[in-house]
């Protein structure tokens, strides 16, 4: 496979660049959450038996550790699941911020070959074994946006004032727009 313009594998691209966008993202929600004063709404869920949205941003950063970690055949660092953090929305980002920096410790030169690797792994009660480009993919990043998509559209319906510009940092819309008056 054909390296990457930047001089780092593919695969590394592919899985890295959008871990940590991700992240990022997270951390925006929550600090658009934190300066509304709206801590609260990282308890809140779409529906009963879902996680809330405090966890799903946590998943967030636990889904940027697997879709880079377990892709190189690693054991994903669990650090940010256990305690030792600060309750609410302080340990939150200092959780996501430790998965951001474990995920750029990561050398570009690993990531070589890393399509061609099977990865097995578990997935709620299945255990699967897919090759590396399919786990990417077709599994962890769409988890990985599943949950980031899922504390965007708890804060939405909860009211707090974010748009498709806070979840993916590119779109801008005038003050006051909406799709309802279209």
């Amino acid at each position: 496979m054909a390296a990457a313009s930047d001089g780092h594998p593919p695969e590394y691209g592919e899985a890295v660049t959008p871990a940590l966008v991700a992240i990022g993202r997270a951390l925006h929600l929550l600090a658009r959450t934190t300066e509304a004063g709206r801590e609260d709404l990282l308890s809140r869920s779409l529906a009963p038996g879902m996680f809330d949205c405090g966890t799903q941003l946590r998943t967030v950063g636990i889904f940027a550790l697997r879709s880079t970690f377990t892709l190189l055949g690693r054991d994903w660092p669990r650090d940010i699941v256990q305690g030792g953090f600060a309750d609410g929305a302080e340990g939150l980002e200092a959780r996501l911020r430790l998965a951001a920096e474990q995920v750029r410790s990561l050398d570009p030169a690993d990531f070589t070959g890393a399509f061609g690797r099977t990865v097995d792994h578990i997935a709620g009660d299945a255990a699967l074994s897919q090759d590396g480009d399919v786990y990417l993919r077709l599994f962890a990043l769409p988890n990985l946006w599943f949950h980031l998509s899922m504390a965007f559209a708890i804060l939405r319906a909860e009211g707090l004032d974010v748009g498709k510009s806070d979840f993916d940092g590119w779109h801008s819309y005038a003050p006051g727009f909406s799709f309802s008056g279209r």
